[in-house]
């Protein structure tokens, strides 16, 4: 039987190009060497601690800091995912109210969850040009914080996983005129601010606590992650006792030497490693906006490294483009969503990627018109018509999630039935006590504690329809709700 190593070998040996995260994208020219055994350590004399850093980990995290403009920066080797964490956990009390983006990752709801929050959502914008959910509106933000004097922290993800970018500084400046904190899950923008092709990242843009993902648009290795503080409003000791206590207590050398030679990089070759590759990102979206049936799709304010190519002008599904492009092409996209495909970019891609990738898609878009061509395709595909055009559903919140586990909890102690597994046709109105989400990008459709809406279970049954993987449920096209007397 093959090994996990064996299998990745042989994949590493193919001519298959990955326009997905680790950004390092296998790139050997920029990586120092293999699986690195001989450096794999623990907290060995002369090594430093990570948890009590005085020595070459905490020169590190200085350096880190300084090359991200932020205050105090942490190694994160649990992803930032342990970032978010310790985030939310370290600015809040049990019970408090956050203000929250809907279209955050998994990792918010596990922290409102743990901490026992009680959410206030943001709802993004939405284009009806590309099927993508937008920005989160300052206007909104500061509404929601005289509606809700007693909010504690507001929470936005900005780059979202398509790429789009918020105002991080007019939505810094309403949460601190409430004095409130701002947190910032900015794992898809580790690349900011490096090159003015980019945004600026949010440390530099007000924001109290930033999370970036080095590994998901940088060379660095996957699960590899910083955490920064910034300003008065955040109690940073706080934080730094989550992340003690949800790091893993044998932090990896590996991992944080991956990191520190990131920050190396960015800090020694940062102007010489993006410029070129700014170039041939201009060059390759340059050639993808003349395309005449799949479309490069872009917002107003997004990250010009995540490549979008939509389908809804074609007779194909996002699902369908992205086993074109792997079966056919062997070019293996990040995500494929109901109308597009997400291809990842980062400094680590080369010519000949970025040209296969050209090629195939202006191969498959004249196959396309001409297919289209023969059928008299109108544009009008039952496919195409996600629910409520595709926008993340607005549910009545009924109780917080972590009430609703309590609930359970408390009717099983009585010997009570109090759940039952329906359809997810005849969830609508019901009470869920579990989450429904794809994955990617991790965004939930439906958290525990919520009223089903109609469009929400009309949306769950649409991606299931199209071949997606509803994650959450533990019975396929179930979904667990509240017995209500």
């Amino acid at each position: 039987m093959n090994t996990i190593y064996d299998k990745l070998s042989e994949y590493s040996d193919s001519d298959f190009y990955g326009f997905h995260m680790p950004g390092h994208k296998r790139n050997a020219d920029m990586l120092k060497s293999s699986i690195p055994y001989q450096i794999d350590i623990t907290e060995i004399e002369g090594f430093d601690d990570l948890h009590h850093a005085q020595g070459m980990l905490k020169e590190a995290q200085i350096r880190a800091a300084l090359v991200y403009q932020a205050e105090e920066t942490h190694f994160l080797v649990n992803g930032s995912t342990v970032g978010i964490l310790s985030a939310v956990a370290g600015v809040t009390k049990k019970g408090d109210t956050v203000l929250v983006a809907r279209n955050c990752h998994k990792s918010v709801y596990h922290a409102i969850y743990l901490n026992e929050l009680d959410p206030v959502y943001l709802y993004p914008g939405f284009s009806t040009d590309v099927c993508l959910n937008t920005e989160i509106s300052a206007g909104d933000v500061k509404g929601a914080l005289e509606r809700y004097p007693h909010i504690r922290a507001v929470i936005i993800v900005s780059p979202t996983y398509d790429g789009v970018v918020s105002d991080v500084g007019s939505i810094a400046a309403a949460a601190h005129e409430k004095g409130v904190p701002l947190i910032v899950d900015e794992a898809h923008g580790a690349h900011f601010g490096f090159h003015p092709y980019f945004p600026e990242n949010s440390n530099t843009k007000g924001a109290d606590i930033v999370v970036h993902s080095l590994h998901k648009t940088l060379p660095s290795l996957t699960q590899t992650a910083l955490l920064h503080m910034n300003g008065e409003l955040v109690d940073r000791g706080k934080v730094r006792e989550y992340l003690h206590m949800l790091q893993t207590s044998s932090p990896s050398y590996v991992l944080m030497a991956s990191i520190d030679s990131c920050i190396d990089l960015l800090e020694r070759r940062g102007a010489g490693m993006f410029g070129p590759y700014v170039e041939l990102l201009e060059r390759t979206r340059k050639e993808l906006r003349e395309l005449k049936f799949l479309q490069l799709a872009e917002t107003v304010h997004f990250d010009r490294s995540k490549l979008i190519i939509s389908v809804k002008h074609t007779d194909m599904t996002g699902q369908m483009l992205y086993k074109a492009l792997l079966e056919d092409y062997h070019l293996q996209m990040e995500m494929a969503a109901g109308t597009y495909v997400l291809a990842m970019t980062s400094v680590g891609d080369v010519e000949e990627g970025m040209r296969r990738l050209v090629c195939a898609l202006r191969h498959m878009d004249q196959e396309t018109g001409r297919r289209m061509e023969r059928v008299s395709y109108c544009g009008c595909s039952g496919w195409h018509e996600l629910p409520s055009g595709g926008t993340l559903p607005h549910l009545e919140v009924f109780c917080s999630s972590s009430a609703a586990a309590a609930l359970k909890e408390q009717a099983a102690a009585s010997g009570q039935r109090s759940t039952e597994m329906v359809p997810w046709e005849k969830s609508v109105g019901c009470i869920s006590m579990e989450y429904a989400y794809l994955y990617p990008p991790g965004s939930p459709l439906i958290v525990p504690g919520e009223k089903v809406s109609k469009e929400a279970a009309d949306m769950l049954q649409w991606y299931k329809g199209m071949g997606f993987t509803v994650e959450g449920p533990a019975r396929d096209r179930y979904i667990e709700v509240w017995m209500q007397e």
